[in-house]
């Protein structure tokens, strides 16, 4: 399946203050996020931003927050964002169907979004190398439920390639820049 860029939006799912330290890939997901977020942005894809619990886990950390601040963060207690009306019908309403997620925990808010998004008739797009557990067994495993549930893997640099999909387009050095 291409992924076109018309029929994309992108969700941040929960990547805060007082989870982030715990989070086994942290020092890789520092780089990684900046990089698809910036890109997203470069691309005009609508971004939505989840937020577990703000009161007890803190905000979307820095440099992501200043990053996607102009974007609502809807703050939900439940594990998938899905389980949450705002936020489900901000997806419905969005018009895309093809959801690109990044974020953490994989193997908990990021697999329990995702397995909604399928069963609400969304294409899922999991950006592996922008999402992290504690454990590396955890992710793992997390990504290989989803991919059997429907989802289909990628890497940040992959996805924002295809989103560009031409040399010619007007954004390809910008996105060329942030992956190098």
């Amino acid at each position: 399946m291409r992924i076109k860029i018309e029929d994309t939006l992108f969700c941040l799912v929960d990547v805060q203050e007082k989870l982030f330290p715990h989070i086994g890939n942290k020092d890789e997901l520092l780089r990684t996020l900046p990089i698809l977020v910036k890109g997203m942005k470069t691309l005009d894809v609508p971004i939505i931003v989840n937020e577990q619990y703000k009161k007890g886990i803190g905000e979307t950390i820095e440099p992501l927050k200043e990053l996607v601040s102009e974007y609502e963060a809807y703050e939900k207690t439940t594990f998938s964002g899905c389980q949450n009306s705002d936020i489900l019908n901000a997806f419905k309403k969005s018009g895309k169907k093809n959801i690109v997620v990044a974020g953490i925990e994989t193997h908990v808010c990021v697999l329990q979004t995702c397995i909604d998004l399928l069963e609400n008739g969304f294409n899922v797009i999991l950006v592996t190398n922008c999402c992290g557990s504690r454990t590396k067994l955890d992710h793992k495993m997390a990504i290989k439920r989803l991919i059997q549930a429907g989802a289909i893997p990628t890497s940040y640099e992959s996805i924002l390639f295809e989103l560009t999909l031409d040399s010619k387009n007007p954004n390809f050095k910008e996105i060329s820049s942030l992956i190098k």
